[in-house]
Parts: structure tokens; sequence; C-alpha cells
């Protein structure tokens, strides 16, 4: 597992990156907003600890740039405002948890343990796909900065293959996603709806294409176009 470590304090970032890489997760460390966004751009990190209080602007900030880009990485608030508002803003603006300075390094692994269990899907409202953004709460598509209109098969099919983005989807997996309450769809049924999404993929060209491979199923590949 690899964390990103947002702290301007030499001090906390020397306890914290040895107790992190002794639990045995490997760790980026920065301290600004300016390396941490572009730390975030560059890698992809299992869950980011950002500290409010930076030198070049504030934590609150940052991590809304982060979820207003489509990162959905766990994030965890460290930091010395205590008030019931700063949390409540802090939670707002789109961390998963909050811990006050000063804190049991041992209670923070385990609340990072305990983000790193959790579903993917349940802190991933937004995934990403070449240049396509699927919000899973509002059920929105975005291609290349513009409002995707898909029907709601569409959408189903699409978040299906960009949860396993570069891999196969088996076809049968695909029928019990569009099955109901047991009764199954028939074969051509699968075709149409990939066919329908491709076609809605390649008309506003995004990054992606839906590769067929033959007998198996189906895999959302990123391409360079």
């Amino acid at each position: 597992m690899k964390l990103l470590l947002v702290e301007d304090s030499p001090r906390l970032q020397e306890l914290l990156g040895e107790s992190l890489r002794n639990a045995d997760y490997v760790v980026d460390v920065v301290d600004t907003v300016a390396d941490a966004r572009a730390a975030a751009a560059a890698v992809h990190y299992d869950l980011s600890i950002i500290d409010l209080g930076l030198p070049d602007g504030d934590g609150i900030s940052l991590i809304q740039d982060l979820r207003s880009t489509g990162c959905n990485t766990p994030i965890l608030v460290i930091t010395a405002r205590a008030g019931i508002d700063d949390r409540i803003a802090g939670l707002d603006s789109g961390a998963d948890d909050y811990v006050v300075k000063p804190f049991s390094h041992q209670e923070l692994l385990a609340r990072i343990r305990a983000l790193l269990r959790r579903p993917k899907v349940l802190h991933d409202s937004t995934m990403q796909a070449g240049r396509i953004l699927f919000n899973a709460t509002t059920r929105e598509v975005w291609a290349d900065g513009r409002l995707l209109s898909l029907t709601g098969g569409e959408r189903r099919l699409l978040g299906l293959l960009m949860r396993h983005a570069g891999n196969v989807v088996q076809r049968v997996m695909i029928e019990e996603h569009f099955s109901v309450f047991g009764r199954e769809i028939c074969g051509n049924a699968v075709e149409a709806h990939v066919s329908r999404l491709r076609k809605a993929l390649d008309e506003r060209p995004c990054g992606v294409s839906i590769e067929t491979v033959r007998g198996i199923g189906y895999a959302l590949r990123e391409i360079s176009a």
C-alpha cells in the first residue's frame, strides 16, 4: 500500500514516516499544497494523510481541489484544529476521517486500516478511466469535460466496466448485472448494450475503448487517442 503524507512539520514527518513504514506502508512525504497536487496527479495512492495548516495554502482547499478533479483516494485529515465547526468543514470538504493532534500513532494506524478495509465502491463515488469521469452518486458521466447523455442501461454497463477497467469482465457477469430478480436476459441484449455504449463513447473521443474478448467478455481499455 502506498500512502501520501502532506505535513510541513519536519519532526512529525519523521515520526509519522517511521511509524507508517514500520507498518509496511510505502510513504511519499510532501510539505506544501503545490507538491501535494503534483504528487496526486503523478502517482496513484491508496490513501492520503493531509495536515490542514500548510505553508502555501489550506488543506481544506487542497482536499476540495482533489475531489473536484475526480480523485477518489481515501483522505485522512490530521490537524490541531479541534473545533466542531473545523471537523464539519474538513469532512464536508471530502475527507473520510479527521484526527486531532496530538494523537496516538496506534490509533492513527487503526484508522488507516479501517479506511483501507472499506469496499472500493463505498469510497469511490467518482470513477475515472481515460478522460471519463463517472459519479456513482449522481450517475452523471463526463467525457472530456462535457456531460455525456447515456441511457440507464448504458450507464450501468459503463459503471461495471469502469470498476474493472483494464480487466476483462466476463459475459456471464454482465448478464447477471442486467438480470432482474433471477430473470435472465437474452444473449443478444448484451451485444446491444455494448454496441450502443461503444457508439456513444466513439462519438466523443475520451481516451477509452471497449475491447471484445471473443468467447469471454469485454474490457474497457485506455487508448492514446
